[in-house]
Order: C-alpha cells, then sequence, then structure tokens
C-alpha cells in the first residue's frame, strides 16, 4: 500500500458542503491536494474556497453540470444524497438517476476511482426505499466499469443525534421524538468517515473496496436526548409523536413531501424492522489506526460550541490529532 502523489492529484468531492464532503476537503487539501468542490449552494463553501478548493456549482439531476465538473479530475468522492428531497430533488432523481449520471460523466472523462458513501444496512430488501436505492447504486458502480470503493457509514452524528435531536434539547429544553425512541442506534461521527474516505481517496490500491464504518456504542433516541440534557446541565424533557400517527402523516406527507414522508415512515416502524447496530468499532481502530469518536465527546462539542455562541466566545475545537493512533 502505498500513497499517490497528491501533489499531482485533482479530486472531485460531490456534496462538498455537507456534513462528509466538507471534512474531506478540507483533509485532501491538508494533503496538498487539488480539490473541485461541487456542490448544488456554492454560496456555502466560502471556507472551502479560502482552502484553496475550486468551488464550482454541480448538481446529480443536472447531467451536463456533471460533465463539466468530472472534467480533468482523477478521482470522485460522491458524498451528496436526496433522503429528505423533494420535487426536483426527490430521491429517485438525486440518489438513483443522478447517480448513474455521475457514472457515466465519471467514465467518459476518464475518472481513475470514483468512492461511493452510501450507508450503512442498504440492501435490496430493506423496509425504506432510500437503503434499496442504496443498494442497486452500488451494484451500478460495481457494473460502471470504474475503479470503485464504497463507504457504509451508520447515521452521521451530525445530523441524526445533534440536528434532529440534541440541538432541541440545547436551544428549548426539549427534544420531540417521533415514536417510541427506545431502539438502540448506531452513530458514527462524519469526520471518522471523512477520514477513511481521504485514505480511499489517495491510497494505491485503496486500503478497501468495501468498507461498514461506526462508532462505538448503542444508543436510543431517547438516550441520546438524555446525553444532552445531562452535558447541558439541564432535567432532560421528551416528547413524543406516537407511531401510529406518525404513520398516517407519512401516508398524508408523501405526495407533498416524499422526504419528509419517508423519514416519518422509518422512525414509525417497530424497533425489530430493520437493524441499526455495528459492533465492528474497535476493529476500525486497529486495522486503520483511527480513533472512533465517542457519542459523548461529540456530544460534549456540542454543548461547548453552543455555550460559546451564546456568549459570543470560541469553543476550544476538537484537536483531530490527539485522536489518532
Amino acid at each position: 500500500m502505498r500513497a499517490m502523489d497528491t501533489l499531482s492529484t485533482s479530486v472531485l468531492v460531490i456534496g462538498a458542503t455537507g456534513a462528509l464532503g466538507r471534512p474531506v476537503v478540507k483533509r485532501l487539501r491538508e494533503h496538498g491536494v487539488r480539490v473541485r468542490a461541487a456542490s448544488r449552494h456554492p454560496d456555502r463553501a466560502a471556507d472551502l474556497a479560502a482552502l484553496g478548493a475550486e468551488v464550482i456549482a454541480a448538481d446529480l439531476t443536472d447531467a451536463q453540470s456533471l460533465a463539466r465538473a468530472c472534467g480533468g479530475v482523477e478521482r470522485v468522492l460522491a458524498a451528496a444524497h436526496g433522503m429528505l428531497g423533494r420535487g426536483r430533488w426527490a430521491s429517485e432523481h438525486v440518489d438513483d438517476a443522478g447517480h448513474r449520471s455521475l457514472f457515466a460523466a465519471a467514465r467518459a472523462n476518464g475518472v481513475k476511482r470514483l468512492v461511493y458513501a452510501s450507508a450503512l444496512g442498504a440492501g435490496p430488501d430493506h423496509p425504506i426505499d432510500f437503503f434499496r436505492t442504496k443498494h442497486a447504486i452500488e451494484q451500478a458502480l460495481a457494473a460502471s466499469g470504474l475503479d470503485a470503493v464504497v463507504l457504509r457509514p451508520s447515521a452521521f452524528m451530525e445530523h441524526h443525534a445533534h440536528a434532529f435531536n440534541g440541538k432541541a434539547v440545547l436551544e428549548k429544553g426539549k427534544a420531540q421524538l417521533v415514536g417510541r425512541g427506545t431502539k438502540p442506534r448506531n452513530f458514527v461521527c462524519a469526520e471518522d468517515v471523512a477520514e477513511l474516505a481521504v485514505r480511499a481517496l489517495l491510497e494505491d490500491p485503496p486500503p478497501f473496496r468495501l468498507l461498514e464504518i461506526g462508532g462505538p456504542g448503542h444508543y436510543s433516541n431517547v438516550e441520546v436526548s438524555e446525553l444532552y440534557a445531562r452535558a447541558a446541565g439541564i432535567a432532560p424533557r421528551i416528547g413524543h409523536l406516537p407511531s401510529p400517527v406518525a404513520a398516517l402523516l407519512s401516508k398524508l406527507a408523501r405526495p407533498l413531501h416524499p422526504g419528509a414522508a419517508r423519514i416519518l415512515h422509518l422512525l414509525s416502524l417497530p424497533d425489530d424492522a430493520f437493524p441499526e447496530r455495528f459492533d465492528g468499532a474497535a476493529e476500525l481502530e486497529r486495522r486503520y489506526g483511527i480513533r472512533m469518536t465517542p457519542l459523548e465527546s461529540f456530544i460534549e462539542r456540542q454543548v461547548a460550541a453552543t455555550r460559546g455562541s451564546r456568549t459570543g466566545s470560541s469553543p476550544p475545537s476538537a484537536n483531530r490529532s490527539q485522536q489518532r493512533r
């Protein structure tokens, strides 16, 4: 295994302003890699441009923009999805047709490797269509002729622990959960996934072809709310939307907002409908020399950042180098 010549390498990151794309761009720039940061919202990428990334507008629903984005790059990370999308950006347009267009553009432009961010649990029989689509696109990538790597991360802490749960605890003192919130789930920090994604992009040959990625431990959504409350020093207050009500709302919302309907349906399912566990964090640490972020540490950083924003002071930044072995 050897690292490629990063100074002569160019990488396209699709979804550069997302939870995974942004830290990947930053790490690539730290390695001296030329990065093309593609986003539907290039106005949100000023920090990436300041690092020297070439920021461009590109959209998985626009095949011409993908062809332009792939021109002159050697490797691509596909890190965008449409799980919550609607209209033009509904999942079938982004996660399915959009990625097939990306693969075609990459082939036509001589891209040497494509790293695809799938999802833990992706499979043909999953009860949620998003995960079935992820599996279908994994198969399409394998048949594309591209040098392919697939990442399967569990639920990102940034979204599923913080934005959808803990943020409300910190801002309003109360979380509003869908269903009972008792299912044990695995969460992973996108920063950790980014570190592995960069290795998949830069090492020759890549250190893996398909990698499931998750953090240490399992926590229910109720437990996540309680951890946030404890870290913030407040009493936990948790409301629940009953699962039957969520299932009904999912059906009503589907014609207007299929993304919101998908999430309501997912959260209304019984705990045993599909697993969300991952027990391989220790093996990831051993094999790849990475320290996987515990959920408690992630929450402490979010609480510190919230307190810092309220006081106007800068919270202490996480020193990622101290977390690597």
